[in-house]
C-alpha cells in the first residue's frame, strides 16, 4: 500500500509514544489535583505549554490545548466574535475566505444564525488566493474577526498569511488562521504572522487524533465555548488531556526540527509528480496555485469526464490510497465548497482527486502513484490512447 492521505491524517510516532507513555501509566494525576501525584501532572502540562510557545514563538500563557483543529477553531471563531461584540455593539460583521473549513464556515454559520451577525466571504481567484486589495476593502472598524486557512486542506493554496494580518491589523481587526495543514510544513512563528489566533492539530504531524490547540494572544478577547471547572485560564474548561499535551508538544518538536529538509525534498518531489501527471493525461486539471503558494505535500487534480470516487475506487485497486477532498467531507454526494469558489463547475469538481504527501514519500513510491493514474483513468475508458 503506498499511502498519499496525510492531509486526513499521519501515524502516531514512536518517539511521541514514548513520550506520552508515562502519563497514561504511573504518572496518570489530574494536574488540578493537590498532591504529589496531580502536581506532577500539573508540571508535565507546563512543561508542554512552554514547549510549544518556544517552537511558535508566543507566550507558555497564550496556548490553550483542546481536542483537536475542529475545537480550536470553534473557540477563536466563536469566542473572538462574541467578545468583541460584547465590548462594543457595532462589531457585528464576520469575515471568512471562501475555502475555509466547516469547523469555521459551520461556525461563523452558527454566528450569523443563532446571535445575529453579519457573515460576508472573502472572495479568492482560480488558483485559491486572496487579492489584499479586495480584502482591504472590506475591512472597518465594525468587523469583530476575520478567518483566513493559512494552507488550504483540499488544494493546498497557501495564502499570505501576514500581510493580510497587516491590513486586518491597520482597522484593528484580529485575524485568525486556521493552520492545522500548515503545521510540520510552514513557518508558524506567530510575530512572523502576526496573527491574533491560529488552530493546529496533533494528528496531521504525528501525535494522536483527539489533540490540537488555539494559540490565542495575550489581551484578545475571547468567550470560552466550553464552561465547568475553569482550567486553562477559563478558557477550555475540563480536566486536561496530560499524555496528549505531552504528545503534542514532542510532535511538533520533531515536525519543526525536520521541516525545512522535508519542505525542499517534498516539494521537488511534488512537482515531479504534478508534471508527470499532466502530461500523461491530457484532460487532468490541476487545482490550486503551484510553486511557493502551494503546500509541498498537495498534489489536487480533477479529472472532466470521470467520477472521483470511481478514480479512487480504481486507484485502491492498485494499492494507492489517496482521497477525492477533505476527510471531513468524505460521503458527501455534494460538490466541494473550495473547488466552486475556486471557479470550477459542480460537474469538474465532483472528479477531483487530492493526493496529499507524507514527509518520508519517496521519488518511486510517486512514480507507481503516477503509473496508476495513467492506468486509472484509461480503465474508466476517458484517457484517448
Amino acid at each position: 500500500m503506498i499511502f498519499l492521505d496525510a492531509a486526513a491524517t499521519t501515524p502516531v510516532r514512536r518517539e511521541v509514544i514514548e513520550a506520552m507513555f508515562p502519563y497514561l501509566t504511573g504518572d496518570f494525576g489530574n494536574p488540578s489535583s493537590h498532591h504529589e501525584l496531580g502536581e506532577r501532572a500539573a508540571l508535565a502540562i507546563g512543561r508542554a505549554r512552554s514547549d510549544i510557545a518556544e517552537l511558535l514563538d508566543c507566550r507558555p500563557g497564550e496556548v490553550v490545548f483542546t481536542s483537536g483543529g475542529t475545537e480550536a477553531d470553534n473557540l477563536a471563531v466563536k469566542g473572538i466574535a462574541l467578545a468583541r461584540r460584547a465590548a462594543r455593539a457595532s462589531r457585528n460583521r464576520v469575515l471568512i475566505s471562501a475555502l475555509e473549513h466547516p469547523a469555521v464556515q459551520e461556525s461563523a454559520e452558527y454566528l450569523a444564525r443563532m446571535h445575529g451577525f453579519q457573515l460576508e466571504t472573502i472572495p479568492v481567484d482560480r488558483s485559491g488566493l486572496i487579492d489584499g486589495d479586495i480584502f482591504s476593502s472590506m475591512l472597518d472598524d465594525d468587523v469583530a474577526l476575520a478567518s483566513v486557512m493559512y494552507a488550504n486542506n483540499e488544494i493546498g493554496t497557501v495564502q499570505p498569511i501576514a500581510e493580510l494580518a497587516a491590513l486586518a491589523a491597520q482597522h484593528g481587526v484580529p485575524l485568525h488562521s486556521d493552520a492545522v495543514q500548515a503545521s510540520g510544513w510552514l513557518a508558524l512563528k506567530l510575530p512572523a504572522l502576526g496573527v491574533h489566533a491560529l488552530s493546529i492539530s496533533g494528528h496531521k504531524f504525528g501525535a494522536p487524533k483527539g489533540v490540537g490547540a488555539l494559540i490565542l494572544r495575550s489581551r484578545t478577547l475571547a468567550e470560552p465555548v466550553i464552561h465547568g471547572g475553569g482550567q486553562q485560564s477559563g478558557l477550555r474548561s475540563g480536566t486536561e488531556n496530560v499524555a496528549f499535551a505531552v504528545a503534542l508538544a514532542k510532535a511538533l518538536q520533531l515536525a519543526e526540527q525536520e521541516r525545512e529538509a522535508a519542505f525542499e525534498r517534498v516539494s521537488r518531489l511534488r512537482d515531479d509528480f504534478i508534471d508527470s501527471v499532466l502530461s500523461r493525461v491530457p484532460q487532468a486539471v490541476l487545482t490550486g496555485a503551484r510553486g511557493a503558494q502551494r503546500l509541498p505535500s498537495i498534489a489536487s487534480f480533477c479529472f472532466p469526464g470521470t467520477h472521483g470516487e470511481s478514480v479512487l475506487l480504481e486507484l485502491e485497486r492498485q494499492s494507492i490510497i489517496c482521497s477525492s477532498g477533505s476527510a471531513c467531507a468524505a460521503g458527501s454526494s455534494e460538490p466541494s465548497a473550495v473547488l466552486l469558489a475556486i471557479g470550477l463547475s459542480a460537474e469538474v469538481a465532483q472528479s477531483a482527486v487530492r493526493f496529499s504527501l507524507p514527509s518520508a514519500v519517496s521519488a518511486e513510491e510517486l512514480a507507481q502513484a503516477a503509473d496508476a493514474v495513467v492506468a486509472a483513468v484509461r480503465n474508466l475508458g476517458r484517457l484517448g490512447r
